[in-house]
């Protein structure tokens, strides 16, 4: 007596489901918010597994067909997890802007030994620096980028065909400048306290000559972090918009 075996996917599907997933799966590691630290690799891949089945349907009529040799097929899936990574690292890239700045504040305001556990990596890290990665984060969701990313990964299948290898050279050239302009991009964020830093200093300096006796370190310090942070938090508003345009 025989069985039938029903199909519940054809050898197409499955690999050209392969192909989503492996961009996906390499890109979620890296996004911001899901692809944190403090998230399960497990949570992270399931999110990735249901975001492809979600895709496959947009996406089915681009994905190339299932190749004769097994050897181009583990290349084509090798290539979607190195375009996912290079993308993921790319947007990885704009949140060191924040730590670039929280660094600078945490310097300037004499608060760099003010450690807080930060939920984003899992380290401790300047209490700046965990307020602004976190406000970053919550920043994203709450203005709806997180739905741009999504669309990105969508539009990356027409810009960089599954199963082909993009220019090497062009990922380089981004990630260059990804990166330089996430250090540049830090200190604009910090700009304001860094100017209230310069001004304040040579206040001290003008003192400290006028009245030689004045313990102007000892007066000084607490009012550097008071004025420091109150500066930071003015400018606060301003410096989530400018990251978010930028981003």
């Amino acid at each position: 007596m025989s069985t039938a075996v029903e199909h519940y996917a054809l050898p197409v599907q499955v690999y050209g489901a392969g192909l989503i997933f492996a961009r996906v799966g390499a890109l979620v590691m890296f996004l911001p918010g899901v692809g944190e630290s403090a998230v399960p690799a497990a949570i992270r891949l399931a999110f990735a597994f249901v975001l492809c089945l979600m895709l496959y349907p947009l996406l089915a009529a681009s994905l190339p067909p299932v190749p004769t040799e097994f050897m181009a097929g583990a290349g084509a899936l090798a290539t979607e997890v190195l375009i996912g990574l290079a993308i993921g690292s790319i947007l990885r890239m704009f949140l060191n802007a924040l730590n670039v700045a929280g660094e600078i504040v945490s310097l300037q305001t004499t608060l760099s030994f003010a450690q807080t556990t930060n939920p984003l990596q899992a380290q401790p890290t300047e209490t700046v620096t965990t307020f602004l990665t976190v406000f970053g984060l919550t920043l994203i969701f709450a203005t709806g980028l997180h739905q741009v990313f999504i669309g990105a990964i969508v539009h990356s299948f027409s810009l960089f065909p599954a199963g082909h290898l993009p220019k090497v050279a062009d990922f380089n050239a981004a990630m260059v400048r990804a990166v330089s302009e996430s250090f540049a991009l830090g200190v604009q964020l910090a700009a304001p306290v860094v100017v209230f830093g310069l001004i304040f200093n040579v206040a001290l300096g003008l003192i400290g000559r006028v009245m030689p006796q004045f313990q102007v370190f000892f007066a000084a310090t607490p009012l550097n972090v008071l004025l420091g942070l109150g500066v930071f938090g003015l400018s606060l508003g301003g410096l989530g918009l400018v990251w978010i345009e930028h981003f």
